[in-house]
């Protein structure tokens, strides 16, 4: 299974960004999401989970949290401001999961801590803070989760 992992796009949508979610299967947005177009957009490539980020209205009814289930491993889906400053290692202790995706700091990682994979897809929105806009792509094949960061033009 191969998912798209997205964050903070505080309401723009790369045509980049886009492009590179081009043939996954599902799509989880942890975050600061923006605006609903967003998430219409996104959902012409594939279905999509979305939880609420810091700045997102409460209006949109986004849960807080998400866990779900991909290929046998438990994925929690948060936005990470729930933590403070969230870094993998607070994540891990948080939450019990096999993958855990989170955004709110904009800086992409990938860090396994424990037996759990952390993943933060670094944000597709606006620039800021001099970091490169980013995606994350998500295998989950037999069980075994591996993830790579896709910079965004």
């Amino acid at each position: 299974m191969l998912v798209g992992l997205i964050s903070d796009t505080h309401g723009l949508m790369r045509a980049e960004a886009l492009a590179a979610l081009h043939g996954v299967e599902l799509i989880l947005h942890a975050g600061d999401v923006g605006g609903l177009s967003v998430l219409r957009e996104l959902e012409t490539i594939a279905p999509v989970h979305a939880v609420y980020g810091n700045v997102d209205d409460p209006l949109f009814g986004l849960p807080q949290r998400l866990a779900l289930t991909l290929g046998g491993l438990k994925v929690h889906v948060s936005h990470g401001h729930e933590l403070g400053s969230p870094t993998p290692a607070k994540l891990a202790r948080a939450y019990a999961a096999d993958i855990i995706v989170f955004g709110h700091t904009h800086k992409p990682v990938i860090q396994t801590v424990g037996t759990a994979l952390v993943i933060n897809p670094g944000a597709a929105g606006p620039r800021r803070f001099s970091l490169q806009p980013s995606i994350a792509l998500l295998t989950v094949e037999k069980g075994h989760p591996t993830a790579s960061l896709r910079q965004l033009g």
